[in-house]
């Protein structure tokens, strides 16, 4: 284990295209850390959880399940009830800046609010988290996502497309049920861009991936037969994990399903270990996939990877202004200690 008084750095990852400072003498040592608040998945009733099985019509409408039309469902996708865009389709895209008469400012931008967000249900039964499925199963989960990506993708309108998971209340979960959500936006979001930035920044120079080339050993955590599993360069978050497919893939969505079980079992192995070394957190997932249309010059530098953050520290003044994070434990600390977590799947 590095020693703990080491001095501070500042690390740009090429991926994230973000400066991070690494300040170990701002917390406690790596092995120590813990969730302060651990979720706490399931302590409402399914009696009136709206995504247990018998409960369908209580929801949004549904948009598939698995298996179609049966009743023992095992997985549904269905709409947002509170959706964040509106799923009508434009007759005429519109991007323009606002009249002077209307109140807004006259120097920004406006899209209409066309988008689609969904839900997917990963598991009928209310006492169930995704790490607790098989391999096999969350490997489902996955498929079930790429195709809904497919599936939104046939818009033209549409440029971006987000899945994510939020696991516990003050990770961003309104209900305990097992699920994660589908964003799909007109736009495609400056985090995004940063990080096709910084891949194309970084394949101008050398004529390589940047994450492609991620694979160093310190950082390394698990590697499985498509997948490895590392704590980023200058992961912007403490114990932040990203899971990268080891062959060049530019699309979350172009996984095949001997790849998904694959992965479904790497992702259910770091849920584990982040559970049992820092006391069940609340945590967020997200595909950092490319836009949906991308030119074949950036297709060498575009390149999707699955990103897991533990919610560990909150985000403070300096974060929300600068932009750049305080990261107080070392990626090679926080991967020897994932190393070392013993469990089985």
């Amino acid at each position: 284990m590095a020693s703990p008084t080491r001095n501070p750095q500042l690390r740009k990852d090429p991926v994230t295209n973000r400066w991070v400072i690494f300040s170990p003498a701002r917390a406690k040592r790596p092995t120590d850390f813990k969730s302060k608040s651990p979720a706490n998945p399931n302590t409402s009733s399914n009696q009136e959880c709206p995504f247990c099985i018998g409960h369908e019509h209580e929801c949004a409408p549904e948009i598939f399940r698995i298996p179609p039309d049966n009743p023992d469902w095992s997985i549904r996708v269905i709409q947002n009830l509170y959706p964040a865009l509106g799923r009508e389709v434009p007759q005429h895209t519109i991007d323009w800046s606002p009249d002077p008469g209307s109140g807004l400012p006259p120097w920004g931008r406006v899209l209409e609010g066309f988008g689609f967000h969904d839900v997917l249900i990963e598991s009928p039964v209310h006492s169930v988290q995704l790490c607790d499925l098989s391999p096999r199963e969350i490997g489902e989960v996955l498929l079930a996502h790429r195709r809904r990506v497919e599936q939104i993708a046939s818009y033209d309108s549409i440029k971006y497309v987000q899945v994510f998971k939020n696991h516990g209340a003050s990770a961003g979960a309104s209900l305990s049920h097992s699920h994660s959500q589908i964003l799909a936006l007109p736009v495609v979001p400056p985090a995004v861009s940063a990080r096709l930035d910084g891949t194309k920044e970084y394949f101008d120079k050398t004529g390589k991936c940047s994450i492609c080339e991620v694979q160093q050993e310190d950082l390394l955590i698990h590697a499985s037969s498509h997948f490895i599993s590392i704590v980023p360069f200058a992961a912007t978050y403490p114990f932040e994990i990203w899971i990268i497919p080891r062959e060049h893939s530019t699309h979350f969505h172009e996984i095949d399903i001997e790849k998904a079980v694959d992965l479904g079992g790497l992702l259910k192995l770091m849920l584990r270990k982040l559970s049992l070394q820092l006391n069940n957190p609340p945590f967020n997932f997200m595909i950092q996939t490319s836009p949906l249309r991308v030119n074949f010059s950036e297709k060498p530098y575009s390149h999707w990877f699955l990103q897991i953050v533990p919610q560990l520290t909150g985000v403070g003044g300096f974060e929300i202004g600068t932009g750049c994070y305080i990261n107080p434990v070392f990626p090679e600390d926080a991967a020897e200690v994932l190393r070392e977590v013993n469990v089985s799947i």
